[in-house]
């Protein structure tokens, strides 16, 4: 998240900025953005705008419409980000460099973490909660156990690996550990594994199928075989008319099909005219833009030397040639939105 927010946000209001704080960070606020002319997107995509001569206009749409990415982005990860919980940010406590660098701050998170347990009858005896804390303590304060932690590179080696080795003395703190180390694993794979199973019932047998076949099967099972069936007259009249069942049967389905179908082409329509609809505010929010930065150029070139004054009104004019284009791209997307939006009620 910080390495994203560098790109766009101002430094002053990244300084200091706390873990809690992050998540609730407004990124939506423009005012604590960078200037389109700052913004950070990576020294590739700079030498390839550098070498484009004469499109400062596509340039500076680019870099706004990067920075309009990024905040999506941000907030995004703000909605989905784990930082939101106190345990999470406890957690910190199992980073080696941490443990080495403030073991006071660590032991008060991990005391924390066994209070929370506790708290939610994870761990049942109070004892064993001090015991972790013992021993977490006796390998914070384990000298020999400084250089590794300092040392600690997570691309060469998994956290869960090098906690094992460390903690190995400590089963009781290692096996509280585990428990951590797993609380960021979801239901993944049980979910899938529940897809793959609808799948291969939708592939092989519909709903309806398993369960008459079920209901079938209990019937000849109540009269001892399929010898011993009754043939009763219902029952030969149900099979006499099978076959028109059968076929009202795929009507209705041909029916439900159509219906499905319409319903998709009429949201398909809607992703259409709404994607429309986004792309023109963007370009209004564009065209507005450089007519302000072609006020604000004219507005400079006022009282200015005539070297200078004929650089500001050019750069002026400019801005003021891109906003025209923009005002005629607006037109055509005005018709095809309007065209679109007759299609759609029709």
């Amino acid at each position: 998240m910080m390495s994203l927010l560098r790109r766009f946000i101002k430094r002053d209001v990244l300084h200091d900025i706390t873990a809690l704080q992050l998540p609730k960070l407004d990124v939506t606020d423009k005012t604590i953005w960078l200037s389109p002319q700052d913004i950070g997107i990576g020294l590739g995509a700079e030498s390839v705008l550098k070498s484009i001569k004469g499109a400062e206009l596509r340039v500076l749409e680019l870099k706004r419409e990067c920075m309009q990415g990024l905040c999506n982005i941000i907030r995004k990860v703000q909605d989905k980000s784990p930082l939101k919980y106190l345990t999470v940010r406890q957690m910190v406590c199992l980073d080696p460099s941490v443990m080495y660098r403030e073991p006071e701050r660590c032991r008060n998170h991990m005391k924390g973490l066994v209070q929370r347990f506790l708290q939610d009858k994870q761990l049942t005896d109070t004892s064993a909660g001090d015991v972790i804390l013992q021993q977490f303590d006796s390998l914070l304060s384990l000298e020999s156990r400084s250089e590794d932690f300092l040392s600690f590179l997570p691309m060469q080696k998994r956290l869960d690996i090098f906690l094992s080795s460390a903690m190995e003395p400590y089963p009781e703190l290692w096996a509280f550990c585990k428990k951590l180390l797993i609380l960021s694993h979801g239901q993944a794979t049980v979910e899938r594994g529940f897809s793959i199973n609808k799948e291969v019932e939708s592939d092989n047998f519909e709903e309806d199928t398993v369960v008459t076949r079920r209901l079938v099967c209990d019937y000849i099972i109540q009269h001892g075989g399929v010898t011993k069936v009754p043939l009763s007259k219902p029952l030969l009249e149900s099979v006499a008319r099978a076959r028109t069942r059968y076929r009202t049967h795929l009507e209705t389905k041909r029916k439900d099909r159509e219906t499905k179908d319409l319903a998709l082409k009429r949201k398909e329509a809607e992703d259409c005219l709404q994607e429309l609809r986004v792309k023109r505010r963007r370009i209004q929010e564009v065209s507005e833009g450089l007519v302000r930065d072609a006020d604000r150029l004219a507005d400079e070139a006022e009282g200015k030397a005539e070297s200078k004054m004929a650089d500001l009104i050019t750069r002026s004019n400019i801005l003021r040639k891109g906003y025209k284009e923009k005002l005629a791209e607006l037109a055509l997307l005005d018709k095809e939105i309007a065209a679109k939006s007759a299609e759609h009620r029709h």
